[in-house]
């Protein structure tokens, strides 16, 4: 349970094991940095975060808007910036394709 925090507080936590992604959630911090092995770094940071913009209202990944709701590790690892841009409504229409969701052994309706 205390990764699943980590995790969770980054806006994003690993969804099914073996898959290597991690689905995008709602940070609860503004600003961490995950460094990591080869001295790469990965920043996550969420603009207008507050008890008002709780929503994503956009996201990019390394400056290119993410219009898929998950992060590959490989990305990660690769070092970058995970950027949030926070709202007070939220984006119904983000990463709703079928093509656009993570892994799932659940087939989609």
């Amino acid at each position: 349970m205390p990764a699943w925090l980590i995790f969770t507080s980054l806006g994003f936590y690993p969804v099914a094991p073996r898959s290597n992604e991690y689905v995008i959630g709602r940070p609860f911090v503004n600003e961490a940095t995950l460094h990591l092995p080869g001295g790469q770094r990965f920043r996550i940071v969420a603009e207008s975060l507050n008890e008002r913009n709780c929503y994503d209202g956009r996201v990019t990944l390394n400056g290119a808007p993410l219009t898929r709701s998950y992060i590959r590790h490989e990305e990660i690892l690769a070092g970058g910036e995970l950027r949030f841009v926070m709202s007070s409504q939220p984006d119904k229409n983000w990463a709703a394709a079928p093509g656009a969701r993570p892994f799932s052994m659940t087939p989609y309706r």
